[in-house]
């Protein structure tokens, strides 16, 4: 299979992870995903992966918790998620590194650009964990922001439905599902695509996003040799 993208960053949501359990690992689930994952790499593509970490906190708890507090939580959630995908791509035969935002060098390796381009280039994924660093920025965001820091050519955006609609597909059987759009359409008409501020980010810097349903994790091997197989957002 030729690649057309040959370096991308992958966005996975945490609660991809869990499955129909709705919470934690299904390592089942993370297997067929890392298949995907892996099939991409096979065929030549330097990947980089932001995971969220949805599956063990999706904010405050209640609304007494502090803001900072809870963004902090979540950003531990997704180093778990981090390790975890680097184990199930190791089993599957790929080679493998976290990289983090904050400094715990007994858990992983603290992110720089630098380190993040020379792991791809020897071959490893690099799973990217704890968001950007800060409080208030998505998960979304941390995709953009270090696609840009790896000179990514794209960035992938697995979902739970086949790309972006003009309304919501679960709710409504003649919404309208987009192969291609404009960043300025999306901010303008606030399409469900990602947060404004990564929308913005990809827009100004003229990185492109690829919408697409995880739910056949073959479809990631297919976003790379540049199948459509979803919505693709650029300018």
């Amino acid at each position: 299979m030729a690649v057309v993208y040959k370096r991308v960053l992958l966005k996975v949501s945490g609660e991809a992870l869990a499955g129909e359990k709705g919470a934690g690992f299904d390592e089942n689930v993370i297997a067929s995903i890392c298949s995907g994952i892996a099939k991409a790499y096979h065929a030549g593509t330097q990947i980089g992966i932001v995971v969220g970490g949805g599956n063990f906190w999706r904010g405050r708890s209640s609304g007494k918790m502090d803001r900072m507090d809870a963004d902090k939580i979540g950003m531990l959630a997704t180093v778990m998620n981090a390790l975890a995908l680097k184990d199930a791509l190791r089993q599957a035969g790929v080679p493998a590194v976290v990289m983090t935002s904050a400094v715990m060098p007994q858990v992983a390796e603290t992110f720089t650009s630098d380190k993040a381009i020379a792991a791809l280039e020897s071959g490893k994924v690099v799973v990217f964990g704890g968001g950007t660093g800060n409080p208030i920025f998505s998960t979304d965001t941390a995709s953009a922001l270090r696609a840009l820091e790896i000179s990514a050519d794209i960035m992938l955006k697995a979902t739970m439905v086949d790309g972006v609609y003009d309304k919501d597909p679960h709710r409504y059987p003649d919404a309208v599902r987009y192969d291609t759009l404009t960043f300025t359409r999306v901010l303008d008409e606030r399409l469900a695509v990602m947060d404004m501020t990564a929308a913005t980010l990809c827009r100004d810097n003229g990185l492109p996003i690829l919408v697409f349903d995880l739910a056949d994790p073959e479809n990631i091997a297919r976003a790379v040799a540049g199948e459509n197989v979803g919505t693709l957002v650029r300018e």
